[in-house]
C-alpha cells in the first residue's frame, strides 16, 4: 500500500470572490448544479485543512476563470500564495489560444509563476447546460492551433476538455501535435450512462489511449451525478486504467467543486477504494507518480 504522505493532488481549486465573475451575481444553472457553497473565497489554508489530513503533501492549481485579460494575474497572486504556504507545487493556467497576443500572454504568465499547463475549456455539449465552449470544433481553427503551438514551443502540457462527442477531433489534434502531453480532463467526462452513452465513451477514450503523449486525471466524476460513491465511480476508473494504464492516469480532487456534494475524506476513501485492485507501483502512478512526472514536481 502507498504511504499515505504520498499523494500529489493534481487539480484543485483556489479563488478570490471579488476576482471570479461567475461567482458573482444572481445564480444561474451551471454543470454541476446548485453552487451557493462556493460563492465565497476558497483559500488554500481551506484546502489545505481538508487535504492534508488525507495525505496530499504536493498540488497543482488549475485556472478558475476569472476576468478577461486577468489571467496573468491570477498566476501572480497563486504563486504568492505558493511563495507563502508552500502550496500548490505547480499551475495550471488560462490563456485563449486563438488570441493574436496568446504568446505574449504565455510569457508574462510563465515569468508570474509556476506554470506547468495551459487550461482553455472546450467541452461543448448538445445539451446547454453542459455547454463551455461556444461551439464544439474550435480545435480545428487554424488561429487556435497555432496559439496551441505557442504552448508547445515552451514546452508546456495542454489540459483538454472535451466529451466524448468530440474526441474524433481531439484525437486528431494530439496526432498533429505529438510533441505535446494532453492532460485529458476528467477521466472523457462520462456525462450519459446509458448504454449508448457508455459505447459512446469508450469509444472515444480508446481513440485517446491510443495515442502515448495523452495521460488523464481520475478526477471531477461527481459532476452529473453530483454524488461521490464507489458503485458510481469504479466502473469509470477501472476502465480508464485498463484503456490507459495506471502510469498515465493521475488523481486531481476537483476540490471545491466536489466539496459540493462530498467531503475530501469521503472522496479520497471512495478513490482508494476503487483502485484496490491495483498493485502498490500502479497506486503510486496514480496517487503520485505520473502527476510528479508531467507536471515536473
Amino acid at each position: 500500500m502507498i504511504e499515505r504522505n504520498a499523494i500529489i493532488d493534481a487539480h484543485h481549486h483556489v479563488w478570490r470572490l471579488a476576482k471570479t465573475p461567475w461567482l458573482q451575481g444572481p445564480p444561474v444553472p451551471r454543470i454541476f448544479g446548485a453552487y451557493e457553497p462556493l460563492r465565497r473565497d476558497y483559500t488554500i489554508e481551506e484546502y489545505l485543512a481538508e487535504a492534508r489530513p488525507c495525505g496530499v503533501t504536493k498540488s497543482v492549481f488549475v485556472q478558475v476563470n476569472v476576468a478577461p485579460n486577468e489571467e496573468v494575474d491570477e498566476v501572480a497572486w497563486v504563486q504568492s500564495v505558493a511563495d507563502h504556504t508552500g502550496f500548490p507545487h505547480a499551475i495550471t493556467a488560462f490563456a485563449d489560444l486563438s488570441a493574436p497576443d496568446v504568446a505574449d500572454v504565455l510569457d508574462r504568465a510563465c515569468a508570474a509563476g509556476r506554470v506547468r499547463a495551459i487550461r482553455q475549456q472546450l467541452h461543448w455539449h448538445e445539451t446547454p447546460l453542459y455547454r463551455f465552449a461556444q461551439r464544439p470544433d474550435i480545435i480545428k481553427d487554424a488561429a487556435w492551433r497555432r496559439g496551441l503551438a505557442e504552448v508547445a514551443r515552451r514546452r508546456l502540457a495542454f489540459e483538454l476538455q472535451v466529451f466524448a462527442g468530440q474526441m474524433d477531433d481531439a484525437a486528431a489534434l494530439v496526432r498533429d501535435f505529438p510533441d505535446v502531453t494532453f492532460i485529458l480532463m476528467h477521466a472523457g467526462m462520462l456525462e450519459d450512462r446509458s448504454e449508448a452513452g457508455w459505447a459512446r465513451w469508450r469509444t472515444g477514450m480508446k481513440q485517446m489511449a491510443a495515442r502515448s503523449n495523452v495521460v488523464t486525471k481520475i478526477s471531477g466524476l461527481g459532476t452529473f451525478e453530483r454524488t461521490c460513491s464507489v458503485a458510481l465511480w469504479q466502473p469509470v476508473i477501472e476502465e480508464t486504467l485498463e484503456m490507459f494504464g495506471a502510469e498515465r492516469c493521475l488523481f486531481g480532487s476537483n476540490f471545491p467543486i466536489e466539496k459540493l456534494w462530498t467531503s475530501y475524506a469521503e472522496l479520497i476513501g471512495v478513490v482508494r477504494t476503487c483502485l484496490d485492485r491495483c498493485s502498490a507501483a500502479e497506486l503510486r502512478a496514480v496517487l503520485h507518480d505520473t502527476a510528479a512526472r508531467v507536471y515536473g514536481i
